[in-house]
């Protein structure tokens, strides 16, 4: 009789614990299915800021029946470039002389000869490349001087159009993410706010890639910079 009361008792000591292991476990996995409510928001940062380095490919082009004429006035056009970049503040590491581009018209195949005006045709590039964005900005607005003179501009007007640039990336980039990231958070703590959560820990964050465009097509010496953070936090009852 007593071991029957003793089996008894032993049993309902497990059923208990047994019951009090398992409300346990399922307090812990609802505890840890609410920890894992989050909230991903986004943060952006953005800039406006000046070009700091200008690329401007000047083309210009003669055309002759005489070929040592030709390289005399393609030599004559370049010094009147050459010249009036210098007389403007153009320095001579700034600027870049290309190789001349020679046609000869009679050596093409399939060429409608006997209507050209001219047999050589020559396509001359200087290049300028300056930290000076303002100072080439202003030279451009004299080319006219250049066209008075007789010089020739020609080339596609979109591969020939000057190149602005923003070289000063990395100085600007530790500010903007840190107010990417800034704004995310203010983004999820009024999440948090209004769903009468509170904001936890990280969960987990992304970098966006860092994207320079002109401003608009008129001002491309102006670039609009911009970042955006992603992040997804933890949200706690």
């Amino acid at each position: 009789m007593n071991n029957f009361k003793g089996q008894i008792v032993i049993g309902l000591s497990i059923f208990l614990g047994l019951l009090a292991f398992g409300l346990s476990i399922k307090s812990s996995v609802i505890a840890f299915k609410q920890f894992e409510r989050t909230v991903t928001v986004k943060g952006l940062s953005e800039r406006e800021l000046p070009a700091d380095t200008v690329i401007w490919p000047i083309v210009f082009s003669t055309a002759t029946n005489d070929i040592n004429e030709l390289y005399d006035q393609l030599d004559y056009e370049s010094g009147l470039v050459l010249k009036f970049l210098k007389e403007h503040g153009i320095k001579p590491d700034e600027i870049n002389i290309g190789i001349p581009e020679i046609t000869d018209k009679f050596a093409r195949k399939y060429s409608d000869t006997y209507r050209a005006r001219f047999r050589y045709t020559a396509q001359q590039t200087i290049t300028v490349c300056s930290k000076r964005v303002d100072t080439v900005r202003s030279i451009m607005k004299a080319m006219v001087e250049l066209g008075k003179q007789g010089v020739v501009f020609s080339g596609d007007p979109y591969e020939t159009k000057p190149e602005f640039l923003f070289t000063k990336l990395n100085k600007i980039k530790p500010v903007m993410i840190e107010e990417a990231t800034k704004k995310a958070r203010e983004v999820a703590l009024k999440f948090a706010k209004d769903s009468n959560s509170k904001l936890g820990k990280i969960k987990r964050a992304r970098q966006g890639q860092f994207s320079i465009r002109d401003r608009d097509k008129n001002t491309p010496w102006i670039k609009k910079i911009r970042v955006v953070s992603t992040v997804e936090y933890y949200l706690i009852d």
